[in-house]
Order: C-alpha cells, then sequence, then structure tokens
C-alpha cells in the first residue's frame, strides 16, 4: 500500500499529520516496512545538518534591500565619507562672497568649521558670525565635485538629514562641467541645472523641490517650475531621507526614500544642457531672494547631514 508522506507543518482539514501516518502504518504492518524506516533516517539526518541561519547585521540587511530595490541599476561609484576629512580627489570647496548668488547672506569658506567629516558623515554647517541678521554675518559651505566625479544619464542617490528654520535653504543639485564658474567656457543656465532637492525652511520644513533651469531656443532662462514632495509626518530635519534622480537619455524622474513624484520629458532641442556632463553640489545658502530671511528664531549653527551618495548606471 502506498500513502502520500504529509509535512508535520500541513495538519488541517482531513490531511494526516506525519505521526498520524507513522501510526497508520504501524498498524497496517506488525513493524514498520523498511521504506518508512529509510524515509525517516532521511528526514532526521538533513534536520541534523542543518545549521541555524545567522541573523543579518544592518549594513548586509541594507545591502540586500538595495540589490533587490535595484535590480535594474548598477552601482559604480559610491561616497561614503570613510576618512578623517573630505576627499581632495571629489571635493572642491568653492569660496564665494555674500550676494554672489540670489543676494545670498552666507559666504561660502573653505574652512573645516563649515565642512568638515565626522563619524562616517558628511557635514556641512552654516553659521552666524554677527549680531546682526544681515548679509556678510554668516558662513557655509557649498561643495562640488566639478572636473573631478562627473556624470551622465544615471540614477544619483544621496541619503540626508537636512537643516530646518527660516531661511534656511539646503540643497543637493548639479550643473554642468563646462561652467563658467569651474574653468569651463559656458555661462548659467546655458550650462544646465538640475535641482535634486531643495528646502525652503520659510515655507514649509516638510516640503523639498525639484526643479531644472535652462536656456529655450531663444537663449533664454526657463525652468520646470518647482514641484514638491510633502511628507505625511514630521520634518526632513527629524531623519534621513534618500534623494534620488533618475537620469535617462529621455527623461528625469525624481524620488524620495523610493517614491516616485515627478517625471519630466528632456526630448527636444531646448533640453540639450541635460545631454552633457554634470557634477555634484552641496550647500546650505542663508537668506536671498527664495529662503526669506533668517531671524531669531533661525537656530545656529545649522547642520546638512550627508550619510553616503551613490551612482548607477541602467542595466541595458
Amino acid at each position: 500500500m502506498i500513502l502520500d508522506v504529509i509535512p508535520l507543518s500541513r495538519k488541517r482539514n482531513n490531511q494526516l499529520s506525519f505521526y498520524h501516518l507513522i501510526s497508520y502504518q504501524m498498524k497496517l504492518f506488525k513493524r514498520p516496512s523498511r521504506y518508512l524506516l529509510a524515509l525517516l533516517l532521511i528526514i532526521f539526518s538533513c534536520k541534523e545538518k542543518q545549521a541555524p541561519r545567522e541573523p543579518l547585521n544592518k549594513d548586509s540587511q541594507e545591502k540586500e534591500i538595495m540589490t533587490e530595490a535595484n535590480n535594474e541599476w548598477e552601482l559604480i561609484w559610491e561616497e561614503n565619507f570613510e576618512g578623517e576629512q573630505l576627499d581632495p580627489k571629489i571635493w572642491n570647496r568653492q569660496v564665494e562672497p555674500a550676494g554672489r548668488f540670489n543676494e545670498e547672506w552666507q559666504r561660502y569658506t573653505n574652512d573645516e568649521e563649515n565642512a568638515y567629516v565626522e563619524n562616517g558623515k558628511l557635514v556641512i554647517v552654516a553659521k552666524h558670525k554677527g549680531d546682526l541678521h544681515e548679509q556678510g554675518n554668516y558662513t557655509s559651505a557649498r561643495l562640488n565635485t566639478a572636473h573631478k566625479q562627473t556624470f551622465k544619464y544615471g540614477k544619483i542617490s544621496a541619503r540626508i538629514k537636512l537643516p530646518k528654520g527660516n531661511g534656511i535653504w539646503p540643497a543637493f543639485w548639479t550643473l554642468g562641467n563646462n561652467i563658467d564658474e569651474n574653468g569651463g567656457d559656458t555661462p548659467w543656465p546655458f550650462c544646465g541645472e538640475i535641482d535634486i532637492l531643495e528646502l525652503y525652511g520659510s515655507k514649509d520644513n516638510a516640503v523639498v523641490e525639484a526643479n531644472i533651469h535652462y536656456a529655450n531656443e531663444s537663449g533664454q532662462h526657463e525652468a520646470m517650475g518647482s514641484i514638491s514632495y510633502e511628507l505625511e509626518t514630521g520634518i526632513f530635519a527629524d531623519d534621513y531621507h534618500v534623494f534620488e534622480l533618475e537620469w535617462t537619455e529621455k527623461s528625469f524622474k525624481w524620488l524620495v526614500d523610493g517614491k516616485l513624484y515627478r517625471e519630466k520629458d528632456i526630448t527636444g532641442e531646448k533640453y540639450l544642457e541635460f545631454h552633457h556632463e554634470h557634477f555634484i553640489l552641496l550647500n546650505i545658502a542663508v537668506g536671498g531672494l527664495w529662503a526669506g530671511e533668517p531671524d531669531d528664531s533661525t537656530p545656529f549653527p545649522q547642520k546638512m547631514m550627508v550619510d553616503w551618495i551613490r551612482y548607477y548606471k541602467h542595466l541595458d
């Protein structure tokens, strides 16, 4: 007589458990059949040899998640800020006076106090240097990878914890590598600008925005128009979040924590700026035309914390 073997974990309805099966065989025969004994030996032998699986640590769990979530992407480059200081082979410290961009109030310095590496994180710091809230009384850092680490198409990701408050304007963005402020010969906006994230602390610290800037067919500045992503709870200063740009020959896609919130077609002649190499920028601006003004409610120093940056190429 032949019976199907039913696993112990599947005893339900009218099915027999494994032990019921043994009992049934014992009743049919005065002793267990040699086939049943062989089966038991195999089962318990396998059970003894199977080693318990060790729990995954946090790093390996993250790697598994990243691999599964990005199975269409190949990791090409990453910056994990593992050294004691910023890597000069990757990063430039841009020095600019107050008012150089958008009538902003901060001076961008190359001082360590405004940008440093600590505990595996990049820390960008905006400081208030005087008693009055006015242009020139603030220092900050504007870091870029111009002519050192550039990108064209792919996915650019960064895990960042943002600052907050009136007049505070952190950004993670790109410019064309040919821009004239870094040794190139092309003025803005002909070089192209991609804003992966901007936060205007005077508006809403739970909202980040994205945009692109370029020169249209007439040579005039044009922008896509800001698009925003809002957290369901809390603000961006509470914790780290992953900000991503997926960039192909046809489109841009912006994501926060893996959630797509905007896509933009970039085919057509007026988008030529977005079909050549760009470099990354990270900075905290203070005041100016777009961020509003800091006041006594704005705490200082302000910190932008960057855990890592990654660049992927699409697997065709």
